[in-house]
């Protein structure tokens, strides 16, 4: 038998981090979501959009396929959580139980944010169960982007923070602890700041600072010290552990860093799963079995708290289990 087959008798996975779209705004559609999950052994995701759309340049040979496919900006797109609404709502009671939406289409430099998403909880009341990803300092995406830089401590979020705060929602937030040509966390303290100041509000950090074009091996080991200290000192704080900080960061070359185990064996409470697909949800199990190696080496109950329980924790009280059919 196949560890991967070991690891799916003993648990099941949540999904804290996934989007219906890609940056075309386009999905594969809802009942493929579904399947992919029932796949998976998914029970519980979030869902949300993605906040900006791909602009499709007259000066470009055709439809790009990604943010990246050309030099074409990139602009906040609030049709996006419309879209989520949709989807979810037009599946089966049952199935609505697993997926849990998140508010994600606001622009994270305009004060008027937070009173989207004031609009879409009254629009779709007790449908909203968190809010993000909301993206910050995101290296090449930044840099495509209209607009003024987004940064976590920006004024705008610093509203919606408290709105989410008041909504007991949890914020996925993408920010870069660093940029492209710094040898250290250059843009950590604006994730500080949020923390601080907004102590009833819980953050999930989105690969725990890192994104693709930050190759924090070639740097100081900043990354697993600063996350003990902000661990430590914030209780407000978790952290999503998809895409590039697994590849990078916790199994380079597929073996497991005895420091990143070392730390999330300290703050199994803290750490959550997700596969990080836009769009497409084809290698949804794929990217649930890169977790496998370290699920392996942690003891099953911490193994259970990060591939399943932690994420159920952080959704709020009042709504986690209900139903959104209209």
């Amino acid at each position: 038998m196949s560890v991967s087959s070991v690891y799916a008798e003993k648990y099941k996975y949540n999904d804290a981090h996934l989007h219906y779209v890609n940056f075309s705004q386009q999905s594969q559609g809802i009942e493929p979501l579904i399947e992919a999950m029932d796949s998976a052994s998914i029970e519980h995701s979030v869902i949300s959009g993605l906040p900006v759309i791909k602009k499709w340049a007259d000066d470009q040979p055709g439809k790009p396929d990604t943010a990246f496919s050309d030099d074409a900006n990139v602009y906040w797109y609030s049709l996006t959580d419309e879209i989520i609404a949709r989807a979810v709502l037009s599946l089966p009671e049952s199935q609505q139980r697993r997926l849990h939406p998140f508010i994600c289409g606001f622009n994270p430099t305009d004060k008027n944010a937070a009173e989207h998403v004031a609009r879409m909880l009254e629009w779709y009341p007790g449908f909203w169960q968190g809010i993000g990803e909301v993206i910050t300092r995101h290296d090449d995406l930044t840099a495509l982007t209209y607009g003024e830089t987004a940064r976590a401590n920006h004024p705008a979020l610093m509203r919606v923070y408290k709105l989410a705060a008041k909504h007991d929602l949890p914020v996925l937030l993408h920010s870069n602890i660093t940029s492209m040509s710094a040898d250290d966390p250059v843009y950590l303290s604006e994730l500080e700041d949020a923390l601080k100041q907004n102590p009833n509000t819980r953050f999930i950090w989105a690969h725990a600072g890192t994104s693709k074009t930050i190759n924090l091996r070639n740097k100081p080991e900043f990354l697993a010290k600063e996350l003990e200290r902000l661990l430590s000192a914030y209780a407000n704080l978790w952290i999503d552990l998809s895409w590039t900080v697994m590849d990078d960061h916790i199994q380079p070359r597929g073996k497991v860093s005895p420091r990143w185990l070392s730390l999330i064996e300290n703050h199994a409470d803290r750490f959550m799963l997700g596969s990080d697909v836009t769009g497409s949800f084809k290698r949804v199990n794929e990217k649930m079995q890169d977790f496998i190696p370290l699920l392996e080496q942690l003891q099953p109950e911490d193994a259970r708290r990060v591939a399943k329980e932690n994420f159920l924790t952080i959704l709020p009280k009042t709504n986690s289990a209900k139903v959104h059919h209209k």
